[in-house]
Protein backbone atom coordinates (compact mmCIF):
# COMPACT_ATOMS: atom_id res chain seq x y z
CA UNK A 1 0.00 0.00 0.00
CA UNK A 2 1.25 3.46 -0.68
CA UNK A 3 0.21 6.77 1.77
CA UNK A 4 -0.35 10.11 0.82
CA UNK A 5 0.87 12.82 3.90
CA UNK A 6 -0.62 16.16 3.10
CA UNK A 7 1.59 18.72 3.94
CA UNK A 8 1.43 21.46 1.75
CA UNK A 9 -0.58 23.88 3.69
CA UNK A 10 0.87 27.42 5.30
CA UNK A 11 -0.32 27.03 8.38
CA UNK A 12 -1.21 30.53 8.78
CA UNK A 13 -2.69 30.18 12.10
CA UNK A 14 0.28 29.04 13.41
CA UNK A 15 2.56 32.01 12.68
CA UNK A 16 4.96 32.98 13.42
CA UNK A 17 5.77 29.31 14.00
CA UNK A 18 5.23 28.80 10.78
CA UNK A 19 7.11 31.56 8.97
CA UNK A 20 10.02 29.39 9.01
CA UNK A 21 8.72 25.62 9.56
CA UNK A 22 5.86 24.05 7.50
CA UNK A 23 3.66 23.13 10.08
CA UNK A 24 3.75 19.06 9.50
CA UNK A 25 7.85 19.23 10.56
CA UNK A 26 6.72 21.35 14.24
CA UNK A 27 8.08 19.31 16.81
CA UNK A 28 6.06 17.23 19.95
CA UNK A 29 7.10 14.94 22.18
CA UNK A 30 10.11 14.96 21.01
CA UNK A 31 9.76 14.22 16.98
CA UNK A 32 8.60 16.18 14.00
CA UNK A 33 4.95 15.63 13.73
CA UNK A 34 5.08 14.30 10.29
CA UNK A 35 7.65 11.42 12.17
CA UNK A 36 5.00 9.68 14.12
CA UNK A 37 2.97 9.68 11.17
CA UNK A 38 5.81 7.68 9.06
CA UNK A 39 6.86 5.89 11.59
CA UNK A 40 3.29 4.11 12.01
CA UNK A 41 3.15 3.98 8.11
CA UNK A 42 6.21 1.72 8.12
CA UNK A 43 4.93 -0.04 10.72
CA UNK A 44 1.63 -1.49 8.55
CA UNK A 45 4.48 -2.32 5.69
CA UNK A 46 3.46 1.10 3.74
CA UNK A 47 6.71 1.40 1.43
CA UNK A 48 6.01 4.51 -0.50
CA UNK A 49 4.93 8.02 1.11
CA UNK A 50 3.78 10.31 -0.96
CA UNK A 51 4.38 13.99 0.87
CA UNK A 52 2.72 16.72 -0.77
CA UNK A 53 4.85 20.22 -0.27
CA UNK A 54 3.95 23.72 -1.26
CA UNK A 55 4.71 26.54 1.48
CA UNK A 56 8.43 26.15 2.42
CA UNK A 57 8.82 22.95 0.54
CA UNK A 58 12.69 23.29 0.34
CA UNK A 59 12.81 22.22 4.19
CA UNK A 60 11.39 18.78 3.76
CA UNK A 61 13.69 16.74 2.10
CA UNK A 62 16.96 17.88 3.90
CA UNK A 63 14.10 17.25 7.30
CA UNK A 64 13.31 13.91 6.18
CA UNK A 65 15.25 12.46 3.46
CA UNK A 66 13.93 9.63 1.26
CA UNK A 67 12.61 7.74 3.95
CA UNK A 68 15.32 4.77 4.29
CA UNK A 69 15.65 5.81 8.29
CA UNK A 70 12.07 4.55 8.49
CA UNK A 71 12.48 1.71 5.89
CA UNK A 72 9.92 3.83 3.49
CA UNK A 73 10.48 5.35 0.17
CA UNK A 74 9.75 9.08 0.40
CA UNK A 75 7.95 10.94 -2.66
CA UNK A 76 8.15 14.69 -2.77
CA UNK A 77 5.15 16.46 -4.30
CA UNK A 78 5.73 19.86 -5.09
CA UNK A 79 2.27 21.91 -6.09
CA UNK A 80 3.75 24.99 -6.76
CA UNK A 81 3.76 28.13 -4.56
CA UNK A 82 -0.13 27.96 -3.86
CA UNK A 83 -1.07 24.57 -2.31
CA UNK A 84 -3.46 22.55 -4.74
CA UNK A 85 -5.49 22.08 -1.84
CA UNK A 86 -7.04 18.99 -0.83
CA UNK A 87 -8.27 17.94 -3.74
CA UNK A 88 -6.26 19.01 -6.25
CA UNK A 89 -2.99 18.27 -3.88
CA UNK A 90 -4.08 14.11 -3.93
CA UNK A 91 -5.00 14.28 -7.53
CA UNK A 92 -1.68 14.83 -8.24
CA UNK A 93 -0.19 12.97 -6.06
CA UNK A 94 -2.52 9.62 -7.59
CA UNK A 95 -0.21 10.10 -10.41
CA UNK A 96 2.99 8.78 -8.24
CA UNK A 97 0.91 6.18 -6.87
CA UNK A 98 0.83 2.32 -7.97
CA UNK A 99 -2.78 2.83 -8.14
CA UNK A 100 -4.26 0.44 -5.91
CA UNK A 101 -6.16 1.48 -2.46
CA UNK A 102 -3.91 4.49 -0.81
CA UNK A 103 -4.37 5.47 3.04
CA UNK A 104 -3.78 9.25 3.37
CA UNK A 105 -3.24 11.22 6.30
CA UNK A 106 -2.80 15.07 7.12
CA UNK A 107 0.63 16.03 8.22
CA UNK A 108 -0.63 18.58 10.64
CA UNK A 109 -2.69 16.02 13.34
CA UNK A 110 -1.62 13.99 16.15
CA UNK A 111 -3.73 10.70 16.66
CA UNK A 112 -3.69 7.61 17.84
CA UNK A 113 -5.75 5.75 16.16
CA UNK A 114 -3.89 2.00 15.11
CA UNK A 115 -3.96 2.06 11.44
CA UNK A 116 -4.10 -1.71 11.46
CA UNK A 117 -7.52 -1.43 12.08
CA UNK A 118 -8.47 0.29 8.43
CA UNK A 119 -9.56 -2.35 6.17
CA UNK A 120 -7.31 -3.62 3.45
CA UNK A 121 -9.40 -1.57 0.85
CA UNK A 122 -12.88 0.84 1.14
CA UNK A 123 -15.88 -0.99 0.43
CA UNK A 124 -17.05 1.75 -1.54
CA UNK A 125 -14.61 4.79 -2.69
CA UNK A 126 -13.72 5.84 0.63
CA UNK A 127 -13.01 4.79 4.41
CA UNK A 128 -13.05 7.70 6.83
CA UNK A 129 -11.58 7.74 10.32
CA UNK A 130 -13.96 9.90 12.47
CA UNK A 131 -13.61 11.69 15.82
CA UNK A 132 -15.32 13.37 18.73
CA UNK A 133 -16.07 16.88 18.37
CA UNK A 134 -13.41 19.53 19.28
CA UNK A 135 -14.30 22.97 20.55
CA UNK A 136 -12.97 24.61 17.60
CA UNK A 137 -15.70 22.44 15.65
CA UNK A 138 -19.04 21.50 17.38
CA UNK A 139 -21.10 21.13 14.78
CA UNK A 140 -19.04 18.24 12.95
CA UNK A 141 -18.77 17.31 9.31
CA UNK A 142 -20.33 14.06 8.72
CA UNK A 143 -22.80 11.43 10.00
CA UNK A 144 -21.87 7.80 10.80
CA UNK A 145 -24.87 5.80 10.13
CA UNK A 146 -25.76 2.88 11.79
CA UNK A 147 -24.78 1.24 8.58
CA UNK A 148 -21.20 2.29 8.47
CA UNK A 149 -21.90 4.56 5.36
CA UNK A 150 -21.52 8.12 5.66
CA UNK A 151 -23.78 11.03 5.12
CA UNK A 152 -22.91 14.47 4.62
CA UNK A 153 -25.98 15.41 6.72
CA UNK A 154 -27.73 14.22 9.82
CA UNK A 155 -27.79 13.86 13.12
CA UNK A 156 -24.78 12.96 15.55
CA UNK A 157 -22.49 14.26 13.37
CA UNK A 158 -18.53 13.40 13.77
CA UNK A 159 -15.48 15.31 12.74
CA UNK A 160 -13.02 13.68 9.99
CA UNK A 161 -10.01 12.77 11.60
CA UNK A 162 -8.37 13.68 8.33
CA UNK A 163 -6.96 10.30 8.06
CA UNK A 164 -8.82 8.21 5.39
CA UNK A 165 -8.57 5.31 2.88
CA UNK A 166 -9.50 5.86 -0.82
CA UNK A 167 -9.75 4.52 -3.86
CA UNK A 168 -7.77 6.55 -6.51
CA UNK A 169 -10.94 6.18 -8.68
CA UNK A 170 -12.58 8.34 -5.98
CA UNK A 171 -11.66 11.47 -8.20
CA UNK A 172 -10.73 9.95 -11.56
CA UNK A 173 -14.25 8.72 -11.85
CA UNK A 174 -14.97 12.56 -11.56
CA UNK A 175 -12.76 13.81 -13.65
CA UNK A 176 -15.26 16.11 -15.60
CA UNK A 177 -16.02 17.63 -11.88
CA UNK A 178 -12.51 19.12 -11.00
CA UNK A 179 -10.60 19.05 -14.39
CA UNK A 180 -10.08 22.68 -16.03
CA UNK A 181 -8.95 22.84 -19.74
CA UNK A 182 -5.43 23.83 -20.02
CA UNK A 183 -5.00 23.34 -16.07
CA UNK A 184 -2.43 20.37 -15.80
CA UNK A 185 -3.11 20.49 -11.88
CA UNK A 186 -6.29 22.33 -10.71
CA UNK A 187 -7.07 23.55 -7.48
CA UNK A 188 -9.91 22.09 -5.49
CA UNK A 189 -10.87 20.63 -2.15
CA UNK A 190 -11.77 16.93 -1.92
CA UNK A 191 -14.88 18.11 0.73
CA UNK A 192 -17.40 17.95 -2.29
CA UNK A 193 -16.37 14.98 -4.30
CA UNK A 194 -16.40 13.27 -0.81
CA UNK A 195 -20.23 14.61 -0.10
CA UNK A 196 -21.24 13.35 -3.53
CA UNK A 197 -20.23 10.04 -2.75
CA UNK A 198 -21.85 9.61 0.23
CA UNK A 199 -25.07 11.15 -1.61
CA UNK A 200 -24.38 7.86 -3.64
CA UNK A 201 -23.62 5.64 -0.48
CA UNK A 202 -20.30 5.02 -1.66
CA UNK A 203 -18.31 6.41 1.44
CA UNK A 204 -17.75 4.09 4.58
CA UNK A 205 -16.19 5.71 8.49
CA UNK A 206 -15.74 4.56 11.71
CA UNK A 207 -15.33 6.10 15.20
CA UNK A 208 -12.29 6.67 16.62
CA UNK A 209 -12.72 6.96 20.77
CA UNK A 210 -9.16 7.60 21.49
CA UNK A 211 -6.65 10.71 21.12
CA UNK A 212 -6.78 13.00 18.30
CA UNK A 213 -5.70 16.75 18.09
CA UNK A 214 -5.98 19.12 15.18
CA UNK A 215 -2.64 21.02 15.69
CA UNK A 216 -3.93 24.49 14.43
CA UNK A 217 -2.64 26.77 16.87
CA UNK A 218 0.45 27.67 18.63
CA UNK A 219 -1.59 26.50 22.10
CA UNK A 220 -3.09 23.39 21.00
CA UNK A 221 0.78 22.28 19.64
CA UNK A 222 2.44 23.27 23.57
CA UNK A 223 -0.46 21.50 24.94
CA UNK A 224 -0.05 18.45 23.18
CA UNK A 225 3.71 18.90 23.61
CA UNK A 226 3.59 18.71 27.57
CA UNK A 227 0.89 15.32 27.44
CA UNK A 228 2.93 13.46 25.33
CA UNK A 229 5.86 14.43 27.53
CA UNK A 230 4.09 13.62 30.07
CA UNK A 231 3.31 10.18 28.79
CA UNK A 232 6.57 9.75 28.47
CA UNK A 233 7.80 10.16 31.80
CA UNK A 234 5.28 7.96 32.95
CA UNK A 235 5.98 5.28 30.48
Amino acid sequence: MDALIFAAGKGERMRPLTETTPKPLLAVGGKRLIEWHLEKLAGIGVRRAVINTSWLAECFEPALGDGRRWGLELVYSYEGREPLETGGGMAKAIGQMDGAPFLAVNGDVFCDYDFTRLPHAPAGLAHLVMVDNPGHNPKGDFALQADGRLASEGESRLTFSGIGLYRPELLLDCRNDWQQPGVAHPRFKLAPILRAAMHAGKITGEHHRGAWTDVGTPERLAELDQSLRADSRRG
